[in-house]
């Protein structure tokens, strides 16, 4: 009879956990997404079902199943299972977690896992506290964190942990825990229409709690107006933001990328970010979005900006570093100064016009004082003889043939008077002068 109360006070309990809790996986192999974590072969599959686990790190955003992952560990291995959040936990906690793993193991001998979960939280002396158990094998800790965990780990911690990076899931991914919750968890109403799960499933940025949260919310709206099927307004609302309609496979991809690129050409800085937003509202690849700036930056503003590249750069590596949303900051940050910089093409004609000239003279050789002399024998073969270093003169400038012979004096980079090309120009035009090459238009 306690047995049976005690599985009444179970469902009981279970009947009001959120949706994504319900819905964790009770076996690796329901596990979707984490391919290279789960798929034939990989590591920590292997490790896990193997019944040898070790102490660990998961590291990835949100909702990307890192406590599913360490609940699934115990569960494989039939070791106990302890959780503690970084957030309210101390060291007493982790000490009494320790003493009854030492007590379990010795009576029992039965391993646990101890699950923490944002251990980037831990200061220095909550984490030393961990070391013994680590360390002796007592426990097997399994951290969590959002956070790069060199950044916010201890090395000690590290070093005695394998670190397992998860990776946001694909919205095909998404889409399967959907159908799973719709057909098996949400009985009323009974089903979602293609848009709406679709639209679930890209805007909720890989986050699996999320959409199922969402999803939740989405069928009691759909449900109380009466609808028979979680339609794309129900989710509209459920997310409090409006769904952009956008196919990223389709032409609206390449129509809002090529929007995007232009108002930027055009010095519009109101435009770009209308249409950047749009992008990142609509779950575009935030990643493809940087790398389409850094191209920009050379392309299009070049040496009229110099510091027009490392800005896209920079972006790009804030998107890496933190991820979105906080990363639309940075991206916005690099749009608007594209989108405001002095314009320059100088840099795609020169590259036009030096492919033209190479493909028109392929049997062209590099001239014998421009060739390597750093062997035996250079000197005997012409190589490097007659080569004039340049820092041996005033200015650094010395007259000499560096193009192959029969290309003496051509000009493939036309600087324009665009912002600091400008003052580049004037350089350039001394230069010239002073090596007597004719000046460029």
């Amino acid at each position: 009879m306690d047995d049976l109360f005690a599985a009444e006070r179970a469902e009981r309990r279970r009947s009001v956990e959120p949706l994504a809790a319900r819905m964790r996986p009770t076996k690796l192999d329901e596990v979707v997404g984490q391919r290279h974590l789960l798929g034939p072969g990989a590591a920590f599959g292997v490790m896990v079902r193997s019944g040898r686990p070790v102490s660990m790190i998961l590291w990835g955003p949100p909702g990307t199943g890192k406590t599913t992952l360490a609940r699934l560990i115990a569960t494989e291995t039939e070791a106990a299972f302890e959780s503690l959040s970084a957030v309210n936990a101390g060291v007493k906690d982790v000490r009494e977690v320790l003493a009854k793993a030492k007590h379990r193991l010795e009576q029992d001998e039965r391993r646990t896992i101890l699950f923490l979960d944002e251990i980037h939280r831990f200061n220095k002396a909550q984490q030393d506290a961990l070391l013994p158990g680590v360390e002796t094998g007592m426990v097997i800790l399994v951290g969590a964190t959002t956070e790069n965990p060199f950044f916010e780990v201890n090395s000690p911690l590290i070093s005695r942990s394998t670190l397992f990076r998860l990776e946001t899931l694909e919205p095909a991914d998404v889409a399967v825990l959907i159908d799973r919750a719709v057909d098996g968890v949400i009985s009323e109403p009974g089903s979602i229409t293609d848009e709406a799960r679709a639209a679930l499933a890209e805007r909720c940025g890989g986050d699996a709690r999320l959409a199922l949260n969402a999803l939740e919310v989405a069928a009691t709206i759909a449900a109380a107006r009466g609808r028979e099927a979680i339609d794309v307004e129900a989710v509209e609302e459920a997310l409090q933001r409006r769904i952009v309609r956008y196919d990223k496979g389709g032409d609206q991809h390449y129509d809002v990328i090529s929007a995007f690129i232009k108002s930027l050409r055009g010095s519009d800085p109101d435009a770009a970010a209308y249409w950047l937003q749009t992008m990142i509202a609509a779950g575009e690849d935030a990643q493809f979005i940087a790398r389409r700036m850094i191209v920009f930056a050379s392309e299009d503003v070049g040496l009229a900006d110099p510091s027009a590249l490392p800005m896209a750069v920079a972006a790009f590596q804030a998107l890496r570093v933190v991820g979105l949303p906080e990363a639309g900051y940075a991206l916005h940050h690099a749009a608007i100064h594209l989108a405001t910089a002095p314009k320059s093409d100088s840099v795609k004609r020169t590259i036009a016009a030096a492919a033209a000239t190479v493909e028109e003279t392929t049997h062209a050789t590099v001239p014998p004082h421009l060739r390597s002399a750093n062997y035996r024998g250079a000197e005997q073969l012409g190589h490097g003889v007659g080569y004039h270093y340049p820092h041996d003169h005033p200015d650094s400038l010395v007259a000499q043939q560096y193009l192959p012979d029969g290309l003496e004096g051509t000009i493939l980079f036309r600087p324009t008077r665009s912002g600091a090309e400008a003052a580049l120009a004037d350089r350039l035009s001394e230069i010239d002068r002073r090596m007597g090459r004719k000046q460029r238009e």
